[in-house]
């Protein structure tokens, strides 16, 4: 048991240094496109009366501008995880309301959809949360969750493949 118990925590101790390359061009492409991302949806929420943006979607500009070529950065995974967290978190809100134990599951159920239909994208984990403590209406699912994430890839796919070297997506599917 002693064995096992320090076998346990050693694994903790990681395998070697981070695979992340650091460039100031990488650096610039995520400022830039972090930048009109969320400049867009803030201007679109500033213009009506309908909010554009949501924290998360700050997150998942870090992975379509920097990670950009990783799976979980991909556009299914972008607008699929949103939605779906989304959703999953809306029928919690509508059934459970807002508890410990809607938020709790909300996020449990959300991550297990993303992970079953392929659409995984850690930002949306976060979903649930926004949409339960917010009480949000089934109208969120669209603006500002679908939306929004359509323009985080529709940005993604212009400012990575103004680079040379970078293909976006790597997959649709």
């Amino acid at each position: 048991m002693k064995r096992q118990f320090v076998h346990f925590l050693t694994k903790m101790r990681g395998q070697g240094v981070s695979p992340l390359k650091v460039s100031k061009k990488g650096a610039f492409l995520g400022f830039i496109g972090g930048f009109i991302v969320i400049g867009i949806l803030a201007l679109f929420t500033s213009i009506s009366s309908v909010v554009w943006v949501m924290a998360p979607f700050g997150a998942s500009c870090v992975l379509a501008f920097v990670v950009w070529d990783a799976p979980l950065s991909q556009p299914r995974n972008i607008i699929g995880g949103h939605v779906v967290s989304t959703a999953v978190g809306l029928v919690i809100s509508h059934l459970m309301g807002d508890s410990i134990l809607s938020l709790a599951l909300g996020v449990g159920l959300a991550i297990s959809l993303m992970h079953l239909t392929r659409t995984t994208h850690p930002p949306a984990g976060a979903d649930p949360i926004v949409v339960i403590m917010a009480g949000s209406s089934w109208s969120f699912l669209f603006s500002p969750v679908l939306i929004g994430a359509v323009v985080v890839v529709a940005i993604a796919l212009i400012i990575n493949n103004l680079d040379r070297e970078r293909i976006y997506p790597k997959f649709w599917y």
